[in-house]
């Protein structure tokens, strides 16, 4: 992992890491088959995009309430192969795209969080990778719902 010189860059860092996962999602928004599939991409970049605005508002000095719950894993991703992404891919492929990058970003934020000694950006940390984790039950029932049943 990165080392850092001050809290700054570490919140740099995860502005970044949001800022990019806002451009992912609208690009699967737009290589979307369908307008629904699109309209669910583009739902994941304005969840990303609040994530983004948490930091910056705690690098401003703001004060974020602590997650009390674990989110449920299905760990289906898991277990499926990773795809890259394509101009022609199909809504399964897009689908395990995400959750695999939902799950590096949880175990992003979780390493972050274990190395932080402030309470308050631990806090935060966590509170991210829970958000990661929801993202990625998410993607994760949605492929139980619609790819393996279709199988």
């Amino acid at each position: 992992m990165r080392e850092w010189k001050a809290v700054d860059d570490i919140l740099d860092f995860a502005i970044e890491n949001e800022q990019n996962a806002v451009d992912f999602y609208r690009e699967l928004a737009k290589k979307s088959s369908t307008p629904e599939v699109g309209k669910l991409f583009e739902e994941y970049a304005k969840e990303e995009m609040v994530h983004k605005a948490n930091i910056e508002a705690v690098k401003a000095g703001q004060n974020l309430t602590p997650v009390s719950t674990k989110v449920l894993d299905l760990k289906l991703g898991d277990y499926l192969v990773a795809v890259e992404p394509t101009a022609d891919m199909d809504y399964q492929s897009a689908l395990i795209l995400a959750m695999k990058r939902e799950k590096a970003a949880f175990r992003l934020y979780t390493a972050l969080a274990a190395k932080l000694e402030d309470e308050g950006l631990r806090d935060l940390f966590l509170r991210l990778a829970q958000e990661e984790a929801k993202h990625k039950l998410h993607f994760e029932i949605e492929y139980d719902e619609h790819i393996l049943t279709e199988n």
